[in-house]
């Protein structure tokens, strides 16, 4: 704009020097002659021109660096007020984790707890079962026992303990008996240091399975069969358990596969501890094998 203002100028220039000239040496130019009429008209819109392009040119350099100026201020200060955003919302971000953890941290003490305290419930309730069946079995021995002379009441059929092989067998109680008697099969005996030992089989009352015994010979008896001579039947010594008695006594160990009972509990044991109610079966309570590997 400045350079179109200078070349008007000077094309008006131009024209007032050649319209001077005519004037000095007479001649007489009617184009020039209305120029020079025209000169005052020329200069007074040449120089409201020059303002105003001025005035625009000042108007368009110095607001627009303002405005610029105004712009970046502006945006450094929505930057700085999302930066102390930012700051502020990690700081609640850092703030929640570290609750995060405390709450995770008192949810793994309170799950600690609660195993605990299951585990203290579940065996507390297995103290009070065993406490409870204890009381039962108690009850129930001392409902077996004779009031005049404290002897256990036993029925026919019970189910006696017998370690080894530490298991139960279901034994007749005879009082007719003088010994008890044990159903033993593929009986061997032999010596060992001198002494006399036997090996043998007894079967297991619910799985059928032979279980092999080695015990010491503590003596013999003959016994006669009515179809067969008599003959000699060797005699351990085995723990039993009937009620409350618990005693070693001697089993002369016999073929009693065609009975229903593998045990004969005869008067060795009974002697004056207990009598005999044959209208009764079962009324003494199965002995535990753990309480009795613990005695």
């Amino acid at each position: 704009m400045r350079y179109t203002s200078l070349i008007n100028f000077l094309l008006l220039f131009t024209n007032i020097k050649a319209i001077i000239r005519s004037q000095y040496m007479g001649l007489y130019i009617p184009n020039l002659t209305r120029s020079y009429y025209s000169i005052p008209l020329l200069i007074i819109i040449f120089i409201a021109l020059s303002g105003c392009k001025t005035v625009d040119t000042q108007s368009t350099v110095y607001p627009t660096q303002q405005q610029q100026n105004h712009i970046l201020e502006e945006r450094l200060a929505a930057y700085t007020a999302l930066e102390e955003a930012l700051a502020i919302r990690e700081a609640e971000i850092n703030a929640r984790e570290k609750e995060l953890v405390d709450l995770y941290a008192e949810l793994v003490k309170e799950r600690k707890t609660l195993a605990a305290s299951r585990a203290n419930q579940i065996a507390s309730k297995k103290n009070d079962a065993a406490n409870q069946k204890i009381q039962q079995t108690a009850l129930k021995r001392t409902s077996n026992q004779d009031p005049n002379n404290n002897r256990i009441i036993l029925g026919e059929i019970e189910n006696i303990f017998l370690d080894p092989p530490s298991m139960e067998f279901s034994a007749r109680i005879d009082t007719g008996a003088k010994t008890s008697s044990l159903n033993a099969v593929d009986i061997v005996e032999f010596e060992r240091d001198g002494k006399p030992f036997v090996r043998f089989h007894v079967i297991h009352p619910e799985t059928g399975e032979k279980i092999e015994l080695t015990r010491r010979v503590r003596g013999y008896v003959r016994i006669k069969d009515h179809k067969s001579e008599s003959r000699r039947r060797p005699i351990v010594s085995l723990r039993a358990r009937l009620a409350n008695i618990d005693e070693s006594i001697s089993f002369t160990l016999v073929d009693r596969s065609k009975f229903s009972q593998q045990v004969l509990v005869g008067r060795n044991f009974l002697r004056d501890l207990a009598i005999v109610d044959v209208s009764k079966k079962h009324s003494i309570p199965s002995i535990d094998p753990k309480l009795s590997e613990s005695k």
